[in-house]
């Protein structure tokens, strides 16, 4: 097992695929994009099943694909179908606007899970926060997979002054179908212009739903052994919804995430500037074990360490398209 110095087991291994997206979110993406690299600063698609493979030997029984956005990587096919053979939970963080071309090969290979970023229900808002109109191939894409019965969660950035307005629509969402709506704390990283004063707190937003809907209609769901969202429900509704509040009231003492980027190499938080250039050592036929292990026991307890009212901890940091969240 992949234990830290406080005593977390990791068995969650998030693997990125591509730095690269079709979408430019405003919190995600820098103005700029990012710098173009060279293919061979990158996993292949055989690189990225030995490292799962490895992990897996280590304890590893959950894997996430992400990106950048994964189903731009053109070896997708191939990498699911080789991973789904593993004894591991595999699921995807996707945008959808490439989704709908996965439908099959997804409930062929039993990957049932699925992770769906969208900001905006209001069609140009959509489009100013991901510099692109994908909209209804998106909207249409997700109800799609609740058509055909994947676990479709949405993952909702809320960002004040941007999106705030639509907590309730999200909501409302969650009421007509089963999908799990989580609403995610803005986070700093690299070129997205982090301000404590775009923060909405988990706070902020339930006293938003508690304007429209009665407490006692807002039910509280029992938290996971590994928390991350602290969710709800609406008496009556199909899906339920819940508060990802990573900068206000983190989740870190029982964390069991590692995270893989696109260019090999391991981060043991979303926010630390601490990496472990694992590719490098699998290219010269290193001890890769023994440097996963020494990663994962220096993991810090909260954060990365990171004082976020200090705004100077903050510049050292990936872009998110960089990180593969």
């Amino acid at each position: 097992m992949l234990v830290d110095s406080h005593g977390r087991v990791h068995d969650y291994l998030r693997i990125s695929l591509t730095e690269k997206c079709n979408l430019r979110c405003t919190y995600c993406m820098p103005a700029e994009g990012i710098k173009l690299r060279d293919k061979s600063h990158f996993m292949t698609a055989d690189e990225v099943i030995a490292f799962a493979e490895t992990f897996v030997l280590l304890g590893v029984n959950k894997i996430r694909i992400t990106g950048g956005e994964p189903f731009v990587n053109k070896d997708i096919a191939v990498i699911l179908t080789t991973l789904s053979k593993l004894p591991v939970e595999l699921s995807i963080t996707t945008n959808a606007v490439l989704l709908g071309d996965y439908f099959d090969l997804l409930k062929t290979l039993g990957i049932n899970k699925l992770n769906i970023s969208i900001d905006s229900l209001e069609k140009e808002n959509f489009n100013r926060i991901s510099r692109r109109k994908e909209f209804d191939t998106v909207i249409s894409n997700i109800q799609k997979a609740i058509a055909l019965d994947f676990e479709v969660k949405l993952n909702v950035v809320v960002i004040k002054g941007v999106n705030e307005h639509e907590i309730i629509d999200f909501v409302d969402w969650s009421i007509r179908d089963a999908i799990a709506v989580r609403f995610i704390e803005f986070m700093p990283f690299d070129g997205n212009k982090w301000d404590w004063s775009k923060v909405v707190s988990q706070e902020e937003m339930m006293h938003a739903i508690g304007s429209k809907y009665p407490g006692p209609d807002i039910l509280k769901l029992a938290d996971a052994k590994h928390i991350i969202s602290r969710d709800y429900q609406l008496a009556g509704a199909k899906g339920s919804f819940g508060f990802i509040s990573t900068i206000t009231n983190s989740f870190c003492g029982t964390c069991n995430r590692i995270r893989l980027t696109a260019d090999g190499k391991i981060k043991n938080c979303l926010f630390s500037a601490d990496e472990t250039d694992l590719l490098s050592v699998m290219r010269a036929g290193g001890d890769l074990e023994s440097f996963i292990k020494a990663s994962i026991a220096n993991k810090h307890p909260q954060n990365a360490g990171i004082d976020f009212s200090d705004k100077n901890t903050l510049q050292d940091h990936r872009p998110m398209t960089a990180i593969g969240g």
